[in-house]
Protein backbone atom coordinates (compact mmCIF):
# COMPACT_ATOMS: atom_id res chain seq x y z
CA UNK A 1 0.00 0.00 0.00
CA UNK A 2 1.10 3.57 -0.93
CA UNK A 3 2.26 5.57 2.51
CA UNK A 4 -0.17 8.67 1.83
CA UNK A 5 -2.93 6.17 1.63
CA UNK A 6 -2.03 4.81 4.52
CA UNK A 7 -1.85 8.11 6.39
CA UNK A 8 -5.10 9.27 4.60
CA UNK A 9 -6.76 6.14 5.95
CA UNK A 10 -5.59 6.93 9.72
CA UNK A 11 -6.49 10.91 9.34
CA UNK A 12 -10.02 9.11 8.08
CA UNK A 13 -10.43 6.74 10.87
CA UNK A 14 -9.40 8.94 13.63
CA UNK A 15 -11.81 11.15 12.59
CA UNK A 16 -14.90 9.23 12.82
CA UNK A 17 -13.39 8.13 15.87
CA UNK A 18 -13.89 11.47 17.62
CA UNK A 19 -10.18 12.33 17.51
CA UNK A 20 -9.73 16.65 17.28
CA UNK A 21 -5.91 17.33 16.00
CA UNK A 22 -4.34 15.25 13.93
CA UNK A 23 -0.22 16.32 13.52
CA UNK A 24 2.92 14.90 12.79
CA UNK A 25 5.52 14.79 15.67
CA UNK A 26 9.25 14.11 14.80
CA UNK A 27 12.06 12.84 16.91
CA UNK A 28 15.51 12.97 16.38
CA UNK A 29 18.31 10.72 16.50
CA UNK A 30 18.70 8.56 19.98
CA UNK A 31 16.33 11.15 21.69
CA UNK A 32 14.52 9.50 25.19
CA UNK A 33 11.55 11.18 26.33
CA UNK A 34 11.21 9.94 29.78
CA UNK A 35 8.09 9.03 31.43
CA UNK A 36 5.30 11.32 31.22
CA UNK A 37 1.43 11.54 30.86
CA UNK A 38 -0.71 13.47 28.47
CA UNK A 39 -3.58 15.01 29.46
CA UNK A 40 -5.54 13.68 25.82
CA UNK A 41 -5.86 9.80 24.37
CA UNK A 42 -3.26 9.43 21.66
CA UNK A 43 -3.62 7.40 18.78
CA UNK A 44 -0.81 7.24 16.41
CA UNK A 45 1.43 5.72 13.09
CA UNK A 46 4.91 5.24 12.96
CA UNK A 47 5.69 6.88 9.28
CA UNK A 48 9.31 7.15 9.30
CA UNK A 49 12.38 5.45 11.57
CA UNK A 50 11.84 3.63 14.60
CA UNK A 51 11.06 3.91 18.30
CA UNK A 52 10.36 1.78 21.65
CA UNK A 53 7.54 2.79 23.66
CA UNK A 54 7.31 1.38 27.33
CA UNK A 55 4.49 1.27 29.08
CA UNK A 56 2.41 -1.44 31.45
CA UNK A 57 5.56 -2.73 32.20
CA UNK A 58 5.94 -3.65 28.47
CA UNK A 59 8.58 -2.13 25.53
CA UNK A 60 7.40 -2.20 22.14
CA UNK A 61 9.64 -1.66 19.58
CA UNK A 62 7.67 0.14 16.25
CA UNK A 63 8.33 0.53 12.74
CA UNK A 64 6.50 2.44 9.71
CA UNK A 65 3.09 1.09 9.45
CA UNK A 66 3.24 0.28 12.87
CA UNK A 67 1.10 2.37 15.47
CA UNK A 68 -0.24 2.64 18.91
CA UNK A 69 -2.83 4.24 21.29
CA UNK A 70 -2.89 5.34 24.71
CA UNK A 71 -5.49 6.52 26.60
CA UNK A 72 -4.98 9.93 28.81
CA UNK A 73 -3.28 9.90 31.84
CA UNK A 74 -1.51 6.53 30.88
CA UNK A 75 2.10 7.05 31.94
CA UNK A 76 4.53 5.52 29.40
CA UNK A 77 8.37 6.94 27.90
CA UNK A 78 9.45 6.70 24.88
CA UNK A 79 13.07 6.40 23.26
CA UNK A 80 14.16 6.87 18.88
CA UNK A 81 16.50 4.94 16.64
CA UNK A 82 19.78 6.43 15.26
CA UNK A 83 17.85 8.13 12.72
CA UNK A 84 15.10 9.19 14.49
CA UNK A 85 11.60 9.00 14.01
CA UNK A 86 8.61 10.56 12.45
CA UNK A 87 4.64 9.53 13.34
CA UNK A 88 1.60 11.56 12.41
CA UNK A 89 -0.48 11.28 16.06
CA UNK A 90 -4.28 11.80 16.53
CA UNK A 91 -5.23 13.67 19.64
CA UNK A 92 -8.81 13.53 21.57
CA UNK A 93 -9.28 15.83 24.54
CA UNK A 94 -11.07 14.49 27.64
CA UNK A 95 -13.87 16.37 28.35
CA UNK A 96 -13.63 18.87 31.65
Amino acid sequence: MNPYDLIDRFDAQARADGFDQILDRDWGANELVPEHTHPFDARALVVRGEMWLEHGGQTRHLQPGDGFELAALTPHAERYGPHGATYRVARRQQPG
